[in-house]
């Protein structure tokens, strides 16, 4: 009986592993006005960079199945981290381990092309995602209702307002089935009250399917009732992990103190 209940005590294996990762990335230092003026600052060699600290020394285990939102203020680090557990991005220090393949990172409106109609956008943002064009032929109309953009899908994409371009990618990326690791990078804001009421139900029908799911989110609400767990990342730094409720009011604190 012991054995046995020390087996269902035991945490989920981890599909996501960072041992000490850190990120920095080359930043030049010319304020340049145009393309020519950073040319020419290139040429006579007066270029200077520094080094941006991105991420400093992360350790973290996410075990299957968990719900886990990430926090933290503008360029925090939070995007940089999403890229490296997705395999965007090779860390300049430490390892991540994780079967990219079975990643697939939700960032709205990234993979459009402006001058392309609404329609040509669903193929060719579901070709960057990984869909076939037999599998978007299947879903095209779920797609377009889901987006309520019925009537809009021969209109160029750069006249959309920014909450149709982010219904519409919301709606292509989540059109088939849940991968194994999900990412959601801020799609819990999308559109407006009536929608973000769909995208979330969406989402929990995503979370149901037994995926690995990291949420990425400014409203820590969003997080407390989502997540199963919360993870604070502040200036590149790991701040607080643990219960969402208890990460959340921590960062709050955080904020009202400025």
């Amino acid at each position: 009986m012991k054995r046995n209940r020390t087996a269902q005590n035991q945490a989920p294996a981890a599909v996501i592993r960072l041992r000490d990762v850190s990120m920095r990335f080359r930043v030049s230092e010319i304020n340049a006005g145009s393309l020519k003026e950073y040319l020419l600052a290139v040429l006579k060699h007066q270029n200077r960079y520094r080094m941006l600290e991105a991420l400093q020394h992360i350790s973290l285990e996410i075990g299957a199945g968990e719900i886990v939102g990430i926090i933290g203020t503008n360029g925090s680090g939070k995007s940089t981290l999403l890229k490296l557990i997705a395999g965007v991005l090779r860390p300049t220090e430490g390892q991540v381990e994780t079967d990219p393949a079975k990643v697939q990172l939700l960032s709205l409106g990234t993979g459009f092309d402006t001058e392309l109609t609404a329609r040509e956008n669903v193929y060719l943002n579901g070709a960057i995602i990984g869909y076939s064009s037999r599998f978007i032929d299947e879903h095209y109309e779920e797609i377009v209702e889901f987006a309520q953009l019925s009537g809009f899908m021969e209109e160029k994409i750069k006249n959309f307002s920014s909450g149709m371009i982010s219904r519409l990618g919301f709606a292509i990326a989540t059109a088939g089935d849940a991968p194994e690791i999900l990412i959601l990078d801020e799609v819990l804001s999308v559109g407006d009250m009536f929608f973000r009421k769909k995208s979330e139900q969406r989402i929990r029908e995503l979370i149901r399917s037994g995926s690995t799911v990291l949420i990425v989110s400014h409203s820590t609400d969003a997080i407390i009732k989502n997540c199963t767990r919360a993870v604070w990342i502040e200036k590149g730094i790991l701040r607080k992990d643990g219960d969402p409720a208890e990460v959340c009011a921590a960062y709050r604190r955080m904020e009202k103190e400025g």
